[in-house]
């Protein structure tokens, strides 16, 4: 499908989703969104959901203004994903212990490492830049100075709620490697900070919705936060290249006879601030639950911990502002989802998969998301697919 413009109060709002079948709740954010003086934009996603904040699976570009909980508080999350030269006739007919390494060798839900991961470790990690990484931590928000050790530590690790670690297989039943992570505790603690900050300056008093706080250019405040923003984004990125490279340390010692190799990775944001360039106006685009979706760009849209998920590559449309969805969206709430469904429920939804089947992730079960073939479907101006996978193992938090 093409987009879908609604009348919004400064722009007008372009829906690559049935407008019908979007909530109330998502839809008055969008409008509320719509009404702030510094936006520029609007573009909805097919995976488009109410989200704190903001709504998730939009795109909101902004001039000389950003607006922190509309990032929201898990800066650059995101997935990478990685073809491998395994097959499935490689696999063994019983994954339990292959899961097990993983859980091993990654921790999940709260945990973290008992010391930092050391990158060199790692095969293939990109070392450079990461001493100065960590250099700039003495730039960021006092707020958060304590926390260096923890960060440290939780680097390389997977986290809970819908993030994952998949072993996947696609049409051609080639073995991908494919997690989903973003930048944890602090990254969490750097935004909720930040959101406060922003909720009591002057300029967003009179705001429609609290939540909707911005920082505005050329202020001690924006500058503050796009260093630690930008920080926090970096930590993501290197923390799912951490984690896909111990992955692929594991797979090699369980596969050695098979002597895997891997293509490059690919890795993608899906809720972060970039700086581009749209009609001549240099905005400050935020995608809260969307990809960049560039000419050439490669993109990872998940499905469910049961349904499989689509490496893509962008056609660079600039009326999304070269954006695609993050995944196939919620469709009912996790509240919601644990009150409807059982353990059972989820056994029943998740099986040929190795997985988590109890009631500590009924939340995450796939029929409380959108149907993801249906997602693709209604961008197939935004995106084409390249690949399309069906995970066989899932790590859960």
């Amino acid at each position: 499908m093409s987009y879908v413009e609604m009348p919004g109060a400064k722009v007008p709002i372009r829906m690559w989703a049935d407008p019908a079948t979007v909530e109330d709740g998502a839809m008055r954010q969008l409008q509320n969104v719509a009404t702030l003086p510094w936006i520029k934009g609007l573009a909805v996603m097919p995976d488009v959901h109410y989200g704190k904040g903001a709504t998730v699976g939009s795109v909101i570009a902004m001039h000389g203004a950003v607006c922190p909980a509309a990032v929201g508080v898990d800066i650059g999350c995101g997935m990478s994903a990685v073809k491998t030269s395994l097959t499935a006739n490689d696999l063994p007919g019983d994954l339990s212990r292959l899961r097990s390494k993983i859980e091993q060798a990654i921790p999940v839900g709260r945990g973290m490492h008992d010391s930092p991961v050391d990158p060199g470790r790692l095969h293939g990690f990109p070392t450079s830049g990461w001493d100065d990484f960590w250099g700039r931590f003495d730039g960021v928000a006092d707020a958060v100075k304590f926390r260096q050790g923890r960060a440290a530590k939780q680097m390389g690790t997977l986290g809970s709620g819908n993030h994952f670690v998949e072993f996947c297989l696609d049409t051609d039943d080639r073995v991908w490697l494919m997690l989903h992570s973003g930048s944890r505790n602090i990254g969490k603690e750097l935004a909720e900070y930040h959101i406060g900050q922003a909720q009591k300056l002057p300029h967003n008093q009179g705001l429609v919705d609290r939540d909707l706080a911005v920082f505005i250019s050329d202020t001690p405040q924006m500058a503050a936060y796009r260093n630690d923003l930008f920080w926090a984004q970096e930590y993501a990125k290197y923390n799912r290249a951490i984690m896909m490279g111990i992955f692929q340390g594991v797979v090699r010692r369980e596969f050695k006879k098979a002597g895997v190799t891997f293509d490059p990775v690919i890795s993608c944001h899906h809720n972060y601030v970039s700086e581009e360039r749209y009609d001549g106006m240099d905005l400050l685009v935020t995608r809260k639950g969307a990809i960049r979706a560039g000419s050439g760009d490669f993109g990872i849209i998940p499905g469910s911990m049961g349904t499989g998920s689509y490496i893509v590559k962008g056609l660079g449309n600039e009326k999304s502002f070269n954006s695609a969805s993050h995944g196939a969206g919620r469709r009912m709430s996790r509240s919601a989802a644990k009150r409807r469904f059982t353990a059972r429920d989820l056994e029943d939804q998740t099986r040929g998969v190795e997985c988590r089947k109890d009631s500590g992730v009924v939340d995450e079960i796939p029929a409380a998301y959108k149907p993801i073939e249906q997602v693709i479907d209604q961008q197939r101006d935004l995106v084409e697919v390249v690949a399309k996978l069906k995970q066989v193992i899932c790590v859960k938090g």
